[in-house]
């Protein structure tokens, strides 16, 4: 008898479910973005957002959570969140593949406390050169740092972003030692460049594309296995001899753990829908960024290996965040 009653009650709750996803959504929903307002993470989260509220049929409501600890401290908020495909989190390199490692105290497994939805874009770093540097290309910078001597000191927007990480990454394939001057962000870094305090940087695009167009400063290499749309012409690190070289900031979107998988695929339609949109993959690549649509499955396999690849590097770098 107590095994129909059981048998009976997981039928039931399958049910219920079912009949909840097939509703959903009926309201609003947030979309939390673990950062101050007007960086990249807040701007892609409004483009895929108004253009997922289209296909979904209710608003998706930007919600920024600037609780520090380089967006690890909202990410952990997300993890409480009721799992009903109400909210969404905005998961990005930072938070999921270097935030667990730098940070002791993060607070969460992203293999175990998230359903992810899907990759949004992947956004390459760019190795920068004054432009009184005699170089143009990778090879010309690796002889030109081997030639004036090691460790050749560089420009970073800090210690562990994405591109001081890419800057190490490169001097291990190149086989050169380096030393990181962290600035404090971006423009911080590209102020130096032009002035030549720093010969040499690793920085996004959206913030270097100016001083490149105007020739203050000289793009070597992009860091991702593809070219950028955004500078067709210069080449990837991969194609100047370092094969299989590739970096690169990723955003996706996630939700709570033991979010419905009906309800996440739903999700998942919805970002893609909004992928594939001409005015939304222009958007998107205006930010420097590539649309990269995914499955939930494939970049729950992203995340793995990205958080696998990169606490491997940390630990043996040392670092840790404030």
């Amino acid at each position: 008898m107590f095994l129909k009653i059981s048998l009976a009650a997981l039928a039931l709750a399958a049910t219920l479910a079912s009949a909840s996803a097939q509703q959903f959504p009926t309201r609003a929903i947030t979309l939390v973005v673990p950062l101050p307002p007007g960086g990249s993470n807040d701007i892609l989260a409004r483009i895929v957002g108004e253009r997922m509220s289209r296909a979904l049929g209710q608003q998706v409501v930007i919600e920024n959570r600037a609780a520090g600890g380089s967006g690890t401290v909202a990410t952990r908020q997300v993890t409480r969140a009721t799992p009903d495909g109400y909210t969404m989190l905005l998961s990005y390199t930072s938070t999921f593949a270097t935030g667990p490692s730098m940070y002791k105290n993060a607070g969460y497994d992203v293999r175990k406390d998230f359903a992810p939805i899907g990759m949004i874009a992947a956004a390459p770093s760019l190795v920068l050169a004054n432009k009184d540097v005699p170089i143009k290309t990778i090879p010309e910078l690796i002889a030109y740092i081997r030639k004036t001597g090691e460790p050749f000191q560089y420009g970073s927007p800090g210690a562990g972003t994405v591109n001081h990480l890419a800057a190490e990454m490169f001097a291990r394939a190149a086989n050169v030692k380096l030393m990181a001057i962290p600035y404090k962000g971006s423009n911080p870094l590209i102020t130096d460049l032009i002035g030549g305090h720093v010969k040499i940087g690793f920085n996004p695009i959206p913030v270097s594309r100016g001083a490149i167009e105007s020739g203050h400063i000289r793009a070597l290499g992009v860091t991702t296995a593809k070219r950028s749309s955004q500078l067709p012409d210069v080449a990837t690190l991969a194609e100047q001899g370092l094969p299989g070289f590739d970096v690169s900031l990723r955003y996706g979107l996630s939700a709570p753990a033991g979010t419905p998988p009906a309800i996440v695929a739903q999700l998942n339609k919805a970002l893609n829908a909004a992928l594939a949109d001409e005015v939304v993959i222009n958007r998107i690549r205006h930010e420097g960024a590539e649309p990269t649509p995914m499955t939930p499955q494939q970049y729950a396999t992203d995340i793995d290996q990205e958080e696998t690849r990169w606490a491997q590097l940390i630990k043996e770098l040392g670092i840790v965040g404030n």
